[in-house]
């Protein structure tokens, strides 16, 4: 059965990395062909730096991602702390139902929705229909969920008698939260905002429904490459992008196991000292 259970697994992991290894390792392909590998080369990866266009996309995304990330998670985590707060629990379980709706409904349904809205927005103002700005406002909307799911839980784990001791001790409400309560859920807030940047860094259908016209992202872009003959030097671009989300999720479990073992170990040395 164990050994049933492992070939299964790698099957598994097969199928879902066989096409990223295959596509890691045809951006170092010295020739023009995908589908035959000529030799080792760097080439594709300098022709990459060397297009502009690719460059302004670039500083696109990690500019929308950025500042997603960081509205995001601002008012992700005022929402989660707000949301947490309430007593009434049917008005607890419906804001969270209306929060979660973005994260439950496919991308292609929050598409089409934004755009319907924006095209509304704009008739009313007289303004331009889409631009950065709609890509943000779009961003911003499908990260919160996310922000508001990894802010509760720590908030939950949060010990509710420490914010009072800092209020009886002389601490406002405002100042007991940013000494008290933010430490405590600061892994929580730190996990939602890279998960945020990896959504909107990652993200295709929502951006190409609500960019404006010649503005592009890296995954827009490569979706215009494609219409193209494809080169190599899209493997390379996508190779980039594998390997950035990948440090960025592989920094953000060991941050928050780090963050955790340090609160563990508090919540030791108190009882110890305790007893």
């Amino acid at each position: 059965m164990k050994t049933a259970s492992r070939i299964y697994t790698a099957l598994i992991f097969l199928l879902l990395y066989a096409p990223i290894a295959v596509m890691i390792l045809f951006s170092f392909n010295s020739g023009r062909s995908t589908s035959a590998f000529e030799g080792f080369s760097l080439q594709w990866y300098g022709e990459l730096l060397r297009d502009r266009n690719i460059g302004e996309a670039l500083k696109n995304t990690l500019l929308l991602a950025v500042l997603s990330a960081v509205l995001a998670t601002l008012i992700g985590t005022a929402a989660a702390v707000g949301i947490s707060r309430m007593r009434n629990r049917l008005q607890k379980n419906t804001v969270l139902s209306v929060t979660n709706i973005p994260m439950m409904n496919p991308d292609i349904v929050t598409a089409v929705s934004m755009l319907m809205l924006f095209f509304f927005a704009s008739s009313l103002l007289g303004t331009a229909t889409r631009s950065f700005f709609t890509v943000l406002i779009a961003h911003i909307t499908f990260n919160l969920p996310y922000v508001v799911l990894s802010v509760l839980p720590k908030i939950r784990q949060m010990d509710k008698h420490l914010t009072e001791a800092a209020m009886d001790l002389g601490c406002t409400p405002l100042r007991s939260f940013f000494l008290v309560e933010l430490p405590a859920i600061l892994p929580g807030i730190l996990s939602g905002a890279l998960m945020a940047f990896t959504l909107s860094l990652d993200d295709f259908i929502i951006t190409q429904f609500t960019k404006g016209e010649g503005f592009y992202t890296l995954p827009t872009y490569i979706y215009s490459m494609t219409k193209r003959k494809v080169k190599p030097d899209m493997y390379a671009l996508s190779t980039l992008i594998f390997l950035t989300v990948l440090v960025l999720l592989i920094a953000s479990n060991l941050l928050s196991a780090h963050m955790e073992a340090r609160r563990q170990g508090k919540v030791r040395y108190r009882k110890s000292a305790k007893r």
